[in-house]
C-alpha cells in the first residue's frame, strides 16, 4: 500500500477556510486510489478542526526544529510527501529529502503568497503594481521551494501561466489541480431570498479589506434598496471589526456561519469586491454551487470565469459596483440567467471528476521515474544542495539552543 505523509501547520478546518475544503479534497484524492495517509502537523487542534480519524487518516502532532521528527518519518517510510505551502517545506524539506530520500515530494501552493502579498503592498501604499514589484524576498523564497520539490499543485489557471510564461518554470513539475465543486440545484428561487452577503475567513487579509471596501458601497446600495441588509460573515472576527457593524443601516457583522447552506439559501446576492488576493476565491464558487449569484471585482474572478459568462457581473469602480449589485438583487430574470451560467460554469471547469484520473496518473508515472525526473530538474537538485547546508544547520542550531534552554 501507497503511503502518503503530509506535512501542515495546522489540521484543516473546512468550516472555516477554503484551504481547509481544499485538504480535505486533497485527502479524498488519495484515499481514492486506496493510500495509507499520515497527518502531521505542528500547531495544536483547533476547537473547529476536522476529525480526519473517520476518514482513516492517522493524526500525528510534531515539533519544529526537532531531530526525532527525522526518526519519525524514516519509519513511517513515506512514497509521497506533501507539504502545506512552501512555508512547511522550508522547514521540513531538507529533512525529508534525508530521512527518505526516494519519496516523491508535492508541494500544495494554496495560492502564490508572493503575489498576493505584492498585490497586498500596493493596494496598501495606493499605487499600481509593476512586475517588477512580484520579485520579493517571498518571491524568491516560494519558487525556490516549487523547484526543490518534485511536482507542485497550482490552484489557478491565472498562476499556471505566470509560472511557466513570465518565469519560465517547466510544466513538468507543475499540476493545475484548483478546487472542486459541484453544483446544488435544488436551491431556493429568487423570491425565498433576501439581502446581500458577504463570507470570508478573518485571518486572511484580503477579507478585512473587502469589508472596508463594502462599508463604502453600502450607502449607495441602502439609498436604493432600503429594505435591504448586508449580512457580513466570516471565521475568527477581530476586534477590529465591531465598529462597522450599524444595525441602524443594515451593516451587519455576523460572525461565523455555521451552516453555510443555510446562509447562502437565505441571501439573493453575493457580494464580494475584493480589492487584492490570489488563487481562487472559495466563497465564489461556494456561490455558484448554492446557486446564489454574485457581484465581483475582477480580483475576486481571477482564475474562476475562463471564457464563460460569470454567474452575475464583474466590476471594479465603485459606480458600477453598486449599479450592478442593485440590478442583479432587484430583476429577477437577470438573477436566474446569472444562477444557470454559475451551475454551468462549475459543472464546465471545477468537477472532481474532471481532473483527479490525470492527476493520479501524472503522480503515479512521476513515481515510477522519478530518478529520471529529478535528472531534468536540475536547478531544483541545486537548491536542495545548498539548502541542505544552510537551513540544515540553522536548524541544528535552533534544536541545540532548545535543548539548552
Amino acid at each position: 500500500m501507497k503511503h502518503l505523509v503530509i506535512i501542515a501547520s495546522v489540521l484543516p478546518e473546512p468550516n472555516s477556510t477554503a484551504a481547509g475544503k481544499r485538504m480535505l479534497q486533497l485527502l479524498e484524492l488519495f484515499k481514492d486510489q486506496n493510500y495509507r495517509i499520515s497527518f502531521l502537523y505542528t500547531a495544536q487542534k483547533g476547537t473547529y478542526s476536522a476529525n480526519l480519524s473517520p476518514l482513516g487518516v492517522e493524526e500525528i502532532p510534531i515539533t519544529l526544529n526537532d531531530s526525532n521528527f527525522d526518526d519519525l518519518l524514516a519509519k513511517l517510510n513515506p512514497s509521497i510527501v506533501l507539504f502545506d505551502r512552501f512555508t512547511l517545506e522550508e522547514q521540513f524539506g531538507w529533512r525529508a529529502a534525508q530521512a527518505c530520500p526516494s519519496a516523491l515530494k508535492i508541494l500544495d501552493t494554496e495560492d502564490l503568497h508572493f503575489l498576493r502579498k505584492a498585490r497586498e503592498r500596493a493596494y496598501t501604499k495606493g499605487i499600481p503594481l509593476k512586475d517588477s514589484d512580484l520579485q520579493s524576498e517571498v518571491f524568491h523564497r516560494e519558487i525556490a521551494s516549487i523547484l526543490r520539490c518534485d511536482l507542485s499543485l497550482i490552484i489557478s489557471e491565472f498562476e499556471y501561466a505566470l509560472l511557466t510564461k513570465n518565469y519560465a518554470l517547466n510544466p513538468e513539475i507543475l499540476i493545475y489541480l484548483p478546487l472542486f465543486a459541484e453544483a446544488i440545484v435544488n436551491s431556493p428561487p429568487f423570491e425565498s431570498r433576501q439581502d446581500f452577503i458577504s463570507i470570508g475567513n478573518f485571518l486572511h487579509a484580503p477579507n478585512y479589506d473587502t469589508v472596508l471596501e463594502l462599508k463604502k458601497l453600502w450607502p449607495e446600495i441602502k439609498k436604493r434598496l432600503a429594505r435591504a441588509k448586508m449580512l457580513i460573515y466570516g471565521a475568527y472576527p477581530s476586534a477590529k471589526l465591531k465598529p462597522l457593524h450599524d444595525p441602524s443601516q443594515g451593516f451587519l457583522v455576523m460572525g461565523r456561519a455555521e451552516n453555510l447552506q443555510e446562509v447562502l439559501f437565505n441571501a439573493r446576492v453575493l457580494l464580494a469586491p475584493i480589492p487584492y488576493g490570489a488563487g481562487l476565491k472559495g466563497k465564489l464558487l461556494d456561490s455558484m454551487s448554492y446557486g446564489l449569484p454574485s457581484v465581483s471585482s475582477s480580483s475576486g474572478a481571477e482564475g474562476i470565469q475562463g471564457t464563460m459568462p460569470w454567474n452575475g457581473f464583474i466590476a471594479d469602480s465603485p459606480a458600477e459596483l453598486v449599479d450592478k449589485a442593485v440590478l442583479l438583487y432587484q430583476e429577477e430574470s437577470i438573477w436566474n440567467q446569472s444562477r444557470a451560467q454559475g451551475y454551468h460554469l462549475i459543472e464546465s471547469r471545477f468537477q472532481k471528476k474532471q481532473f483527479a484520473q490525470s492527476f493520479h496518473v501524472l503522480v503515479n508515472s512521476t513515481l515510477e521515474r522519478l530518478a529520471w525526473h529529478r535528472q531534468k530538474n536540475y536547478l531544483g537538485a541545486l537548491l536542495q544542495h545548498h539548502t541542505l547546508q544552510s537551513t540544515k544547520y540553522l536548524s541544528r542550531w535552533i534544536e541545540e539552543k532548545n535543548k539548552k534552554s
